[in-house]
């Protein structure tokens, strides 16, 4: 059977050598990489090869270099790949995703696709329901966390109906992130283009895509969610984060601020508006998404995440707290009495996820702990090619889901929105939301 051609246009980022992590049956060992000369290519280069000298499982990707001043310009006239992998920067990525399905390539890209509401035109048309298979990276929903939440929020015994309290929305989602940090081992270097918000993006727009893409797929399984019809924006804020040039400097490996950025600094000091919160409505249900980056990661800590579904019979919980060493933690918590919860839970795994016949489930007080057993656990690293192998699962049964093109369309153009609004009226010193009609 032929083997896709992989083409990885000018990878920046690091996520798209992530993609590349495991080898995957129907992809081809030959990769061809279009990117100018530089860093970027470089590091990519290293992650890569440091995949094939692995000991354990080692791949087996040989890199054809494609040095070019316009890497996409190069692909398309050589048209050396089947399957693009994008993952670099974010202000011109939604117009090559456009370019380059318009020309029959097959898709995998990471987020964000929208940096701001200039680029939302382009959207319908790369996602038209004539073009190749294209998507997202959606690591998020490869977590085993999102799987246990997808799996209890579909069970009226245990969790209940979707309810919006005083106690908050029916879905907050929020995580913590770190600019300086440690990935496959090894510190990692972020160009300096990541902290221009005019190429990278700002937070409102970014991290926010994971948390934006779990509520439809939590919330709404298998249906379209469309913009006009299903989504009300009802707050946005943006704040920033000080980095000052020693931490510029430790992060990047460069020496001082680009030119690009000395008129954003100010005292010394770049403020990165890399944190962003949004509450709209989904279908009626009020969700809310935060996102804050610090600047370095906390001894035996890293990227943490809190999420809270609230039910008329339980809530849900996905927690990660420091006095237990930051390990990713899922709690029901029942609003009645917990008689027979346990049963519940242990019925609804037995349901939605029967081989996973090792869950260790414990009631701890008021709650009940569903404990992710080693065999089941994965890393971040590792969802990249999970994501990436369903996609190609996807495209080999030709099975695309049907909300697949409207959904992604909504995640971005919902973004754009909430970007915009928080820029109108930041509100930031208060500490408050913008309301909608601000």
């Amino acid at each position: 059977m032929k083997r896709l051609r992989v083409a990885v246009l000018d990878p920046g980022h690091f996520h798209a050598a992530l993609s590349l992590r495991e080898s995957y049956p129907a992809l081809d060992d030959e990769v061809h990489v279009y990117a100018p000369d530089g860093p970027g290519l470089a590091a990519f280069e290293a992650m890569i090869e440091s995949f094939n000298r692995r000991d354990r499982q080692p791949t087996r990707w040989h890199l054809r270099r494609h040095v070019s001043a316009d890497p996409l310009a190069a692909l398309l006239h050589d048209r050396t790949g089947d399957l693009v992998i994008l993952a670099g920067k974010n202000h011109s990525k939604l117009a090559a995703i456009e370019r380059l399905n318009a020309a029959g390539f097959m898709i995998f890209a990471d987020k964000p696709w929208v940096t701001d509401d200039t680029a939302v035109p382009l959207l319908g048309r790369a996602m038209a329901p004539d073009r190749p298979p294209t998507t997202d990276i959606m690591t998020s929903r490869f977590e085993p966390t999102s799987l246990l939440l997808r799996a209890f929020l579909g069970e009226p015994a245990l969790f209940g109906e979707p309810t919006a309290d005083g106690n908050g929305p029916t879905l907050s989602l929020g995580s913590v992130h770190h600019l300086l940090k440690v990935v496959n081992g090894s510190t990692l270097r972020r160009p300096a283009w990541y902290f221009d918000t005019r190429i990278q993006g700002e937070g409102i727009v970014d991290v926010t895509t994971h948390l934006v893409d779990l509520a439809q797929w939590l919330l709404c399984p298998g249906q379209r969610v469309e913009f006009e019809r299903d989504i009300r924006l009802d707050a946005a804020r943006r704040w920033a984060t000080p980095v000052s040039l020693e931490s510029f400097e430790r992060i990047t490996g460069t020496q001082g601020f680009p030119d690009s950025l000395r008129t954003e600094v100010q005292d010394g000091t770049l403020p990165l508006y890399c944190n962003g919160e949004i509450r709209y409505r989904l279908k009626g249900l009020p969700v809310q998404v935060n996102v804050a980056w610090h600047l370095e990661q906390p001894p035996g800590g890293g990227d943490t995440h809190l999420t809270i579904a609230r039910g008329t019979r339980a809530d849900l919980i996905v927690r990660q707290l420091p006095e237990r060493g930051f390990r990713k933690e899922f709690a029901v918590v029942p609003k009645e009495a917990a008689t027979g919860t346990g049963e519940r839970i242990r019925a609804a795994l037995a349901r939605h996820l029967p081989e996973w016949t090792d869950v260790i489930v414990e009631p701890q007080g008021h709650e009940w702990i569903v404990g992710v057993p080693p065999t089941r656990q994965t890393t971040h690293e590792q969802h990249f090619c999970e994501a990436r192998d369903a996609f190609l699962r996807e495209v080999a049964t030709g099975k695309e889901p049907a909300e697949h093109r409207v959904n992604l369309v909504t995640k971005y153009r919902l973004l754009a929105a909430a970007r915009a609004l928080a820029r109108i009226a930041p509100a930031v010193e208060s500490g408050r939301l913008n309301p909608a009609s601000a």
